[in-house]
């Protein structure tokens, strides 16, 4: 450790605002956070400030992600194997299954360890690609600008990774990544000043992009030649009946074993995260009851309406929470502190704004049975009226209380 100490220490002079190479001073401070803590802090109140700054936030953020990383790729690689036990096929082609058979991984369902290594060689080059040409244009803009290289990048890679399915090709893991990155965030100036979510945006481009590889029912699986509609597809076709024919519980949801994005299937990973941002105060718990309070109501609206002709309006508010991207969404997406409101009450009316326009867009729109994409996206649009709102009723509210 002492050479690790020596070694940051003669990296310092060069890294730092004056240093030849100021845009890794963020990779440095990251090393050193890591490695080293002082041994004797301040006991009493005599800060204004605590010590969660830019960095810790973006450092707590992605590892609230882990669970969701673990569990999605063991779920992929879970339903990968048994639709390979059922039709036959004992192997994964190309270089993955060099990679697996190199180490001697098999295919058995049974077996976790097989698994997971099947899911993670899913995950991971989608990770590494994003991250990659992620870093790369963060590199890049802070160069140009002259400005250190901050800690956004790591959460919006590992986001981006989980949002999309394990079968997206890497070429397009690396084109929405950059217009995630570039139209997305910088050139609004960077990470602090972007007003939509970069992860999202870049989702959303390749959505409507490459329709046929971010949605339909191929997708979901790595398996070739497999077809399987998520609950989500099934709910907006047939409704709540559709989901009792076609067998799902809200059980699967609750562990993940269902199909879907990677990271947004387990409701138990997504817990976990989100219990982790709440207690380290990172997530706003106002924007998250928001947002359930906003499905529930809307929801529960289209089931006291009814329909004939749309099975959706049929969908009841708990399944709404748990199928598809929304439970993942509310945690990871919703409260991203840069994009949402700033104020206590308009992030509760953000988050209500959002579970509002997801149920909207599941139910009347569809051509889009997800929606929360599309809702926090619009929502994020709205956040500085929402606030400007909040503020003026807080001005009118005291000059009425004090005016003679």
């Amino acid at each position: 450790m002492s050479f690790l100490r020596k070694t940051l220490d003669r990296i310092e002079p060069h890294v730092s605002s004056g240093g030849k190479y100021p845009q890794f001073y963020a990779l440095y401070e990251a090393v050193d956070t890591v490695f080293y803590s002082p041994s004797d802090v301040n006991k009493g109140s005599n800060h204004v400030r605590d010590g969660i700054d830019l960095k810790r936030v973006m450092i707590f953020v992605w590892l609230a992600a882990m669970p969701c990383v673990f569990i999605g790729s063991y779920n992929v690689g879970l339903e990968a194997n048994t639709i390979m036990a059922t039709m036959g096929i004992t192997e994964i082609g190309g270089w993955r299954g060099d990679i697996l058979a190199f180490f001697s991984i098999g295919h058995d369902p049974a077996n976790m360890f097989d698994n997971f290594w099947l899911g993670f060689w899913y995950w991971f080059p989608i990770y590494a690609t994003v991250f990659v040409v992620g870093g790369f244009w963060e590199v890049l803009f802070a160069s140009v600008r002259g400005h250190e290289i901050n800690e956004g990048f790591f959460v919006t890679s590992i986001l981006f990774s989980l949002i999309v399915p394990a079968s997206l090709p890497l070429w397009q893991a690396a084109l929405g990544i950059s217009f995630g990155i570039v139209l997305g965030k910088e050139v609004f100036g960077g990470t602090g000043k972007n007003f939509l979510n970069p992860a999202l945006t870049g989702r959303a481009f390749l959505y409507f992009a490459y329709p046929a590889q971010i949605s339909g029912d191929a997708v979901w699986t790595v398996v070739d030649g497999y077809s399987g509609a998520t609950a989500l597809g099934v709910a907006a076709a047939n409704g709540m009946q559709g989901l009792k024919e076609a067998g799902f519980t809200l059980e699967q949801s609750f562990y993940g074993h269902i199909a879907g994005s990677i990271g947004e299937t387990s409701l138990i990973a997504i817990g976990i995260g989100g219990l982790f941002l709440l207690l380290t105060k990172i997530a706003s718990w106002r924007i998250m009851l928001g947002v359930v309070l906003g499905v529930i109501a809307t929801s529960a609206m289209f089931n006291a309406i009814g329909s004939d002709t749309n099975p959706m309006f049929s969908i009841t508010p708990q399944w709404h929470l748990v199928i598809g991207g929304l439970a993942f969404a509310t945690v990871y997406m919703a409260t991203d502190p840069v994009s949402a409101s700033m104020t206590d009450t308009g992030r509760f009316w953000y988050g209500f704004l959002i579970g509002l326009m997801t149920i909207l867009i599941r139910v009347v729109n569809p051509a889009f049975p997800e929606g929360v994409m599309l809702a926090i996206l619009f929502a994020n649009l709205f956040a500085p009226l929402i606030d400007w709102a909040v503020v003026q009723a807080n001005i009118r509210r005291r000059t009425a209380r004090y005016t003679l």
